[in-house]
């Protein structure tokens, strides 16, 4: 029991030494803001645009421009193929209405 709470102090020191910059106390250290998973800053490979920017290179938009403009193109091929496929039919009370009236 003894060795295992040696180990876990071991393994908190370690940890406050690694984070802390030097010259703080370790009660400063336990204080210390770490960066944990904060690596969105860091840009790898090149960086993107807007979609009008470049709008005929999908590959350098930012993501969710990517995802708004998919989006925005699959639900007017989905509708254009309903209106294509029923004929754009109309109630037939309407086509009563034309043809009486002519």
């Amino acid at each position: 029991m003894a060795t295992r709470l040696a180990a876990i102090a071991a393994r908190r020191g370690a940890a406050l030494s690694r984070a802390s910059p030097p010259g703080l106390s370790a009660q400063a250290a336990a204080f210390a803001q770490r960066r944990g998973l904060a690596g969105a800053a860091d840009h790898h490979g090149p960086p993107r645009v807007n979609f009008w920017q470049d709008p005929l290179s999908p590959s350098k938009w930012k993501e969710e421009h990517f995802v708004i403009v998919s989006l925005s193109g699959w639900g007017l091929l989905i509708y254009g193929g309903y209106k294509f496929f029923t004929g754009g039919k109309k109630d037939k009370k309407e086509e009563k209405l034309v043809e009486a009236v002519h």
